[in-house]
Order: structure tokens, then C-alpha cells, then sequence
């Protein structure tokens, strides 16, 4: 068997993922099961560079606040603002200081200075304003959409005014009390202002839409589609400040099912440009069902991967990352009889695993699946492997 799982591996470049693809992808997913290690943003970093030099990616996408990565965008295409500050207001979760999402983002605006804007690398982050415990307002994109379509329709046209939609929203701290999240009668989702914000931002979208030869021609294609990005973000964060008010059973898969359906509406607004290097955990980018146990009990929803795989097709790729160890958070060498420990008898640091033929390969010895001793580590599920196009597996991170 160990024969077996060796030819199953290459190295972790450009043309080998492309080899394992049925088609060109518009979207290229890399999954990583843990978040915050260098390493292997490190080597999400180098992928991406031989992604675009030898396969002309132009976009890359990771797992942070959408409306955030725009001042990321404004920076590696047009070079507005510093380094420092790009980072810290751009990248959400606090990612902005690893290492690795800075070297990231420095790269990126070196590569672009003196190409001119068709070659220009882009930035964006696909995750709606959303903590795992509180949300944003829906203000800044409500607004912005508001004033990009009162600048340039007639007036008459707009279903409301500026001074309508403040008196509406309110003060924004009780849309970000955190209290909501544990406790449904704290939010103002469905309260009656919310109920005609929803619909309000319903006829923006529609006006956004309706009008969009004008507005194309009028500002410009990015300009408009940063627009689209506004309105997707306001309503889809009304909807979920809507479902934190829920006092069902339902509530949290509710939840869940909406951040990664906006997730998933980014990415396929993204995929209009293509190809892209899309970058998040694993159990977003993954063709299969999720599940997780929260304080209220075990939740199912389907993934933005398997909802954007489900548009796409093949053009949508999944790689998924598994790991030997992490033994700074207690993560050691894997059982033997885990996915995670049969690679591990591989000598060299990382591999790229074609598994599909790994899947053949292991035949009716079907591996346990792996538990993990730190809660920040989600090891693969030998039972989707056949929904993964390849694995990247990196022995000590």
C-alpha cells in the first residue's frame, strides 16, 4: 500500500495541481484546517505566484471581510495607503499580522507597479462582515450602494432618500451587540425598521441591476461591481441579522447556511472575472455537507464550495490541506491507520496527493478518521476524499 500512496504524490506546483483538474478551472479552492500558520500561507503564497506566471491567475480570495478587502484591493492595484495600515484595515480576524497575508499583499502591489490595469493582480476578501460571534451593521454597504446609485440615476428612481435609510438603521451599536448571538431577543433583526430595510435594500439591488448598461458606461465596470458587492453584502447581512432573531431550533444552521450563501455569492461574482485562487478552512471550500457541534447542538448546511460547485461544475476545483503535526498547539504525529498517518510515512515535507487514485489505492481499507486534541485543528474526513481534486499534505507544521 505505502508503494500505492507514493505514486500518488507529487510536488506541490502550478502544473502538477493543473494535471489533476478535468478542466480549467474558474476557481481554484485551496483549503487549509487550521488557521493562522505562516507556513502554510507560505506555501499558498508560492502556489499563487507560479498560479500566475504560468497560468495566468490574475485574482486571489481568502477567508476575510469582503467589504475590508477593498482597501487591500485599492492597494496592491492602485497603491492607496501604506503597508502597515492596509493590513490592519483590510485583512479581518486579525489576520492582517501573519506574516505570510502581509508578504502576500506586499508581492502582489510589486508585481502590479508599471503593468497597466487588464495585467493587475487583484485582492478580495470573500467572507461577509461576520465574526463566529457577532456581525456588522448593514450601514456601510446600505449607504454606499445608496450613494453610488444617487450619483448617477435620476432621483426620482430611488426607492427612499439618504435620511430615510439612517433614521432606519439607527444606532449601529445595537446591530453589533455581541449579547445577540447567545440571545435571539437582543436583536433588532426583525424589528420593524429592519423589516423595511430588507426592502429597501430589495429595490436598490433591482435598481442596481435594471440600470446597469448606464452605469457601466457612466462610471465603470469595477466601479459597478463594487456596487453589485455593496449590495450583496446589505442584503445578506440583513438576512442574517433577520435569523439572529430567530427564537427556532433552526437559528443556528440558519446562520451558518448564510454566511457561507454569501461566501458563495462572492465567489461566483468572483469567478466572472477568472481564474482565481480562492484560499479559506477546508470545511468552507469542500463539495460535502457540513456539520458542527455548537453550545445549542450539532448543525448541518451546505459549504460556499458545494454551493459554488454546484454552479460551476468542473470549473470549480477543491484542494483540501491535511497536516502531520502541530505540536505547538498539541497536535503530534497521527495514527497510523488515518489518512494524515498513512501519508506521514512520506519522507519529504509536503506533497501534493492525487485523491482520487489515493481513494483507489486504499480499496475497501477505508482509514479512521483522525481526532484532533485542539479545537482550532479540523483533520480531513476519510469519507469525502473523492470529493477533493487533490490533497496538499504538509508533514510538521
Amino acid at each position: 500500500m505505502a508503494t500505492d500512496i507514493k505514486d500518488t504524490a507529487h510536488a506541490v506546483e502550478a502544473a502538477a495541481v493543473m494535471g489533476l483538474l478535468r478542466a480549467r478551472p474558474r476557481l481554484f479552492a485551496l483549503g487549509e484546517p487550521t488557521h493562522g500558520e505562516d507556513s502554510l500561507l507560505d506555501l499558498r503564497n508560492e502556489l499563487f505566484r507560479q498560479l500566475v506566471e504560468e497560468e495566468g491567475f490574475r485574482t486571489i480570495a481568502i477567508e476575510s471581510d469582503c467589504m475590508m478587502g477593498l482597501v487591500v484591493d485599492d492597494y496592491v492595484t492602485l497603491g492607496t495607503g501604506g503597508l502597515d495600515e492596509v493590513m490592519e484595515r483590510g485583512v479581518s480576524h486579525g489576520w492582517g499580522a501573519l506574516g505570510g497575508n502581509r508578504e502576500l499583499v506586499r508581492w502582489m502591489r510589486a508585481y502590479n507597479d508599471g503593468r497597466p490595469p487588464s495585467e493587475r493582480l487583484r485582492f478580495a476578501g470573500f467572507d461577509g462582515p461576520l465574526e463566529i460571534t457577532a456581525a456588522a451593521g448593514p450601514r456601510h454597504a446600505l449607504t454606499a450602494l445608496h450613494g453610488y446609485l444617487a450619483a448617477h440615476v435620476d432621483a426620482d428612481l430611488l426607492p427612499c432618500t439618504g435620511e430615510t435609510l439612517d433614521s432606519l438603521l439607527g444606532a449601529d451599536d445595537q446591530w453589533t451587540d455581541p449579547a445577540a448571538m447567545m440571545d435571539p431577543t437582543r436583536s433588532v433583526g426583525q424589528s420593524p425598521e429592519a423589516a423595511r430595510l430588507r426592502l429597501l435594500a430589495d429595490d436598490l439591488v433591482a435598481l442596481l441591476d435594471t440600470q446597469t448598461p448606464h452605469l457601466i458606461t457612466a462610471t465603470s465596470r469595477d466601479d459597478w461591481d463594487r456596487a453589485r458587492l455593496y449590495g450583496r453584502t446589505a442584503t445578506g447581512l440583513l438576512r442574517y441579522h433577520h435569523w439572529m432573531a430567530d427564537t427556532s431550533p433552526a437559528r443556528m444552521a440558519r446562520l451558518v447556511a448564510v454566511r457561507d450563501q454569501m461566501m458563495a455569492h462572492n465567489l461566483l461574482a468572483l469567478a466572472e472575472r477568472g481564474p482565481a485562487l480562492v484560499h479559506a478552512n477546508n470545511g468552507h471550500l469542500q463539495r460535502s455537507r457540513s456539520a458542527m457541534r455548537m453550545w445549542q447542538g450539532p448543525v448541518e448546511w451546505w459549504s460556499a464550495g458545494a454551493l459554488v460547485s454546484a454552479h460551476l461544475g468542473e470549473e470549480y476545483a477543491f484542494v483540501a490541506t491535511a497536516l502531520g503535526t502541530i505540536r505547538h498547539q498539541g497536535v503530534d504525529a497521527p495514527p497510523p491507520d488515518t489518512v494524515e498517518g498513512l501519508l506521514y510515512t512520506l519522507p519529504e515535507d509536503h506533497y501534493l496527493i492525487d485523491a482520487r487514485r489515493l481513494a483507489t489505492a486504499l480499496d475497501a481499507t477505508r482509514p479512521a478518521p483522525r481526532v484532533s486534541p485542539w479545537f482550532g485543528y479540523a483533520p480531513l474526513d476519510p469519507a469525502h476524499l473523492e470529493d477533493c481534486d487533490g490533497i496538499v499534505f504538509v508533514r510538521d507544521v
